[in-house]
């Protein structure tokens, strides 16, 4: 919500490269947003070592894995609905057709975004620890950089 005047809003990956396939962004900012997510995602993963350098040790640094009892099929599907969740959710509330057409309902898009994020959070931690947003699934992988950080991150 606070970087929407500056780029839409875009700190996920796959909702930018949705956005791009809908002929919503060019291939030159979609890639340019992309890259900047990701570094900014290294970044902030870095700020959290740094501050917090005992938990963030203790919970693996963030790293996506899946959880034991799960197969790495259950932890791809529940990632790949989550991650459809969102983006879905992205759509209809930034769809401007549908602002024109109930333009009665006060919406705001960060609201319904925000409790996507938030239900997928809570169906998905269990099993994967919440990767729909590559950006933030890189930056953990990269700065922790153990060997089960990676096992799971195609994921």
């Amino acid at each position: 919500y606070c970087t929407a005047g500056i780029s839409g809003g875009h700190i996920n990956p796959a909702v930018t490269f949705g956005l791009f396939l809908a002929r919503k962004l060019s291939l030159t900012r979609a890639l340019y947003y992309i890259v900047m997510q990701c570094l900014g995602a290294i970044c902030g993963a870095g700020v959290v070592k740094g501050f917090q350098p005992n938990q963030y040790q203790v919970l693996g640094g963030g790293a996506n894995t899946v959880a034991p009892g799960y197969t790495k099929g259950s932890g791809l599907g529940a990632e790949i609905i989550g991650t459809f969740v969102l983006v879905y959710t992205v759509f209809s509330a930034t769809d401007a057709k549908r602002n024109a057409r109930d333009s009665h309902v006060p919406i705001l898009a960060p609201l319904p975004i925000g409790f996507a994020v938030f239900l997928v959070h809570l169906a998905t931690i269990p099993i994967t620890g919440t990767g729909i947003n590559p950006a933030r699934s890189l930056g953990a992988a990269i700065i922790y950089n153990k060997d089960h950080s990676w096992d799971d991150h195609w994921i």
